[in-house]
């Protein structure tokens, strides 16, 4: 029989590939979203429009809101996150209108 220290051990291992596992996930999964957006800024630029549309944005919050409450994240966290990636995604969408 495997002692309950040995076993927590093994326990602690498998939950930290998976929360590698899944940090790779969101990374490749941000890399891939942000090359959507860059395609959009450079789209924005040539066309002259704005780069940001805040009402856009407001519905993408209330979406991923739901979307967090849903899933049991925490939905002010999922805000803050999301506003982090607007504002990021606005950034590099100004740099295209200069």
């Amino acid at each position: 029989m495997t002692d309950p220290v040995t076993r927590a051990a093994e326990v602690l291992k498998e939950h930290r590939e998976s929360i590698d596992r899944l940090d790779a996930v969101l990374i490749y999964t941000l890399a891939e979203r942000f090359s959507h957006t860059q395609a959009v800024g450079r789209l924005k630029a040539e066309h002259m429009l704005p780069p940001s549309d805040p009402a856009r944005e407001a519905r993408q919050i209330a979406r991923l809101e739901r979307m967090a409450e849903e899933s049991g994240l925490d939905p002010a966290f999922a805000r803050k996150f999301l506003n982090f990636v607007i504002s990021e995604v606005i950034r590099h969408h100004e740099q295209f209108q200069n």
